[in-house]
């Protein structure tokens, strides 16, 4: 269960990190990256962050490098925007919703359209 403050916090470190990402990170490694999302633990002390990568597996694994590399100047505007008494360590996570709902659409189109759609064993 998150909090409204937690809520709150998640959505003020997306915002610092989404800008900082897009405007501040001069690493040629880091391709079109979004932040998706923020997780923070209840103590603060740590945040994921989920990115979405466009791009082909070997620049995303890049981005992934250059987002790790750039987690000491990140954290720092993160703690001079955000003023937290403690500033949580980041840990980039890819983010894949995108590439799964694809593949899902992809799968429903090919499905033939007379076929019912299986719901799951212990549906009854």
């Amino acid at each position: 269960m998150t909090t409204d403050r937690m809520r709150r916090v998640n959505e003020a470190v997306r915002q610092v990190l989404s800008d900082a990402v897009t405007h501040d990170l001069k690493d040629p490694r880091i391709g079109f990256v979004t932040v998706t999302d923020v997780k923070t633990s209840p103590d603060l002390r740590h945040s994921r962050v989920y990115v979405s990568v466009l791009g082909t597996d070997a620049e995303r694994e890049d981005t992934m490098a250059g987002l790790a590399s750039a987690h000491g100047p990140l954290q720092r505007r993160l703690a001079r925007e955000l003023r937290m008494k403690h500033t949580p360590m980041l840990e980039f996570v890819a983010d894949d919703t995108a590439s799964r709902a694809g593949r899902i659409e992809e799968l429903l189109r090919s499905a033939p359209p007379d076929q019912p759609i299986d719901r799951g064993a212990g549906e009854e």
